[in-house]
């Protein structure tokens, strides 16, 4: 990667033909801009509108599974969206199976409207609790989706159901910290 500078005629020139120095001014009397700030950040009242709707779609792994651990209600579902197969392989506990295809015609006789759904599929790289999400909004339903899916659940070393009973495996030290309750954020 290169960073970039911008004249004040708003010319970019590659930074390795100009010679950046460390405090961000060229030789040439431009500033150098780094492709983090190529985009100057939002103000502060446009951030937290972005992010605070952010936290209205989205739940974390760790989050959900404080919310099912704690006593009574958590006050809303969780959803898997996966395949049968898929399902099969391992899932949150308590959790309803129902595939993102089936939601149209089944979602109505599995889940009641007044209890926010959290929808989740394997994993980060997967958009089926994205799209279930949007099928369920669309059917009228509260929803969230679970950041990182069922990979992240496992990875933090959460107790998983599968066709041959209760699993958990080791949390992996990247994505949960070792010895700790949680992670702090």
């Amino acid at each position: 990667m290169t960073a970039t500078s911008i004249t004040t005629g708003g010319a970019r020139t590659d930074s390795a033909r100009t010679g950046a120095r460390t405090d961000g001014a060229r030789i040439d009397g431009t500033i150098a801009v780094n492709p983090v700030l190529r985009v100057a950040p939002a103000s502060p009242a446009v951030a937290a509108a972005h992010f605070g709707a952010s936290l209205a779609f989205h739940a974390d792994v760790s989050d959900v599974a404080a919310a099912l651990a704690a006593d009574g209600d958590p006050g809303f579902v969780v959803l898997d969206s996966r395949s049968t197969e898929s399902w099969d392989q391992g899932h949150v506990p308590g959790a309803v199976h129902l595939p993102t295809a089936l939601i149209p015609e089944q979602a109505e006789q599995l889940l009641d409207r007044a209890v926010p759904v959290v929808t989740y599929c394997w994993g980060p790289g997967c958009n089926g609790a994205t799209r279930a999400a949007l099928a369920l909004a669309e059917l009228g339903f509260q929803v969230k989706e679970m950041l990182g899916g069922f990979e992240y659940w496992a990875r933090e070393g959460l107790e998983f159901e599968t066709w041959e009973g209760q699993e958990r495996r080791a949390a992996d030290p990247l994505t949960a910290p070792v010895g700790a309750e949680d992670c702090g954020c």
